[in-house]
């Protein structure tokens, strides 16, 4: 079982049960990043399924404009069509990642620099425990499944299914991951419409949303430099947020059972946030890193540059390593 701290409005649970008795639920997965916000705009448009839900996971430490987009969203495009947007969360990630009284935490992929030299990344846990499980624990219950007293949701009724919609863009398409619980499918309209990130990114442009930014928590450690530099350039009390997040987790979770037996940070450097080496690489390094590293995936050159510049996000419905090789996901900070 998974628990909802909170479910929405009686009247929109019962009516989204209903749909689902009578045909499949039709779920729009809203991270409010580029991707996800042109599925919601395309779905507004007619361009692809018409939605009965949004759902939206909140960590509780997005970035305002990641929020700002949210309400967007919400008020513009969803609100129009008569389509309710869901907000998920299991608590707050950052107070729970820095608490020291023993209770629930969830590790973050922090880069690690052991005290025997090497190099590690702790093991990706917030993205399942703050999103994926949130999420589906909505949408079971929005399929019918039985709510305890203590909000634990039980199974989905037999013949009750969902589809989701989930914003992968044909660039991502080595992300996709098809293993899916038998309640849901996931179907994927950027990619069957042939939209890369970059072609996401002009459909916003003409619809007055730019400004639309990735996904992530603040202080999300698989941030490429370009984030960190917006970070610090255009949002300083963020920035001063992850700084100080940073400075306090060099020791790992304080919750965590074992002494962590290194440093960690956020930054894929592996040195304080504040002293990382965020601006750009100049071409001849990173000419000459990448011909150390000789990164390739199907006979095709991987562009190490890009990657640290601007990775895949994290998303819960879909992997990243598959994006590069594994010998190189260390280096990378994948």
């Amino acid at each position: 079982m998974s628990t909802l701290q909170q479910l929405p409005p009686r009247r929109i649970v019962e009516r989204l049960r209903d749909v689902s008795a009578t045909r499949p639920l039709w779920a729009l997965m809203l991270g409010a990043g580029v991707q996800s916000t042109t599925l919601a705009l395309l779905a507004a448009q007619g361009e692809i399924e018409r939605p009965d839900v949004m759902l939206m996971a909140d960590t509780q430490w997005e970035p305002q404009a990641v929020y700002d987009n949210v309400e967007w969203v919400e008020h513009e495009l969803a609100h129009p069509m008569g389509i309710p947007l869901i907000r998920v969360t299991a608590g707050d990630i950052r107070a729970d990642a820095l608490r020291t009284d023993g209770g629930h935490y969830a590790t973050l992929p922090l880069h690690v620099r052991t005290h025997a030299g090497g190099q590690a990344i702790l093991k990706r846990q917030c993205t399942g425990d703050y999103k994926v499980r949130p999420l589906m624990a909505m949408l079971r219950a929005l399929l019918g499944a039985p709510i305890d007293a203590d909000g634990n949701v039980g199974r989905v009724p037999k013949g009750r299914r969902a589809v989701q919609l989930v914003g992968f863009s044909r660039d991502e398409q080595r992300r996709v991951l098809e293993d899916t619980p038998a309640y849901t499918e996931h179907r994927h309209p950027l990619i069957d419409l042939g939209l890369t990130r970059q072609g996401c990114q002009a459909i916003l442009e003409r619809h007055g949303r730019a400004n639309t930014t990735r996904s992530a928590c603040v202080g999300c450690p698989f941030s490429g430099n370009a984030r960190w530099r917006s970070l610090r350039d255009h949002h300083p009390k963020e920035w001063a947020e992850a700084i100080h997040f940073d400075e306090r987790i060099r020791h790992g979770h304080p919750a965590a059972p074992t002494k962590l037996r290194g440093t960690a940070y956020l930054h894929r450097s592996r040195v304080p946030l504040a002293e990382a080496p965020i601006e750009k690489v100049t071409a001849a390094e990173w000419h000459q890193r990448q011909a150390e590293l000789d990164l390739t995936i199907d006979g095709s050159p991987v562009n190490l540059a890009d990657w640290e510049e601007d990775p895949p996000g994290c998303s819960p419905f879909g992997c990243r390593r598959t994006e590069i090789p594994t010998r190189a996901a260390v280096e990378a900070g994948a």
